[in-house]
């Protein structure tokens, strides 16, 4: 693969309890570990970065091949919550796709969503590596 574009980060820090920056400057975060881990909650964690990126690829992902296929999805949305727990020695994540498309009629949403999926970067470095839920929360016809 070719990059089109390449994003670069730094960690410094504790890790999870450290500070992330983009060498941009437009992410510049102290994070926190979640309660739930032991740690003090309160800041952003890293779950809730890659929650926001994969929504915000999904949406993408749905809209180009809405347009591709001249679908209104109407004000369309992309909900992303992203878990973390342990797997045997280590941790692991999954995620839960929540897709609103109020402008397209169920089943023809659930083949965009099932395209988006294909086709969304976010999605092709998960599969087979992570458990991912796609569901279709609203469509026109609901």
């Amino acid at each position: 693969m070719q990059a089109l574009y390449t994003a670069h980060a730094t960690s410094s820090g504790a890790g999870r309890d450290g500070h992330v920056a983009t060498d941009d400057g437009r992410i510049d975060l102290d994070l926190a570990i979640q309660k739930e881990l032991g740690g003090p909650g309160g800041k952003t964690n890293p779950e809730q970065l890659f929650a926001a990126g994969y929504a915000a690829c999904f949406h993408s992902a749905l809209q180009a091949v809405a347009r591709a296929e001249k679908v209104d999805l109407g004000a369309s949305t992309v909900e992303a919550t992203v878990g973390i727990g342990k797997e045997g020695e280590g941790f692991a994540l999954n995620a839960v796709l929540e897709v609103s498309t109020p402008g397209a009629e169920r089943a023809v949403a659930e083949g965009l969503v099932a395209k988006a999926h294909l086709v969304c970067p976010y999605s092709n470095a998960t599969r087979g590596n992570i458990e991912v839920d796609l569901d279709l929360v609203q469509a026109a016809d609901d």
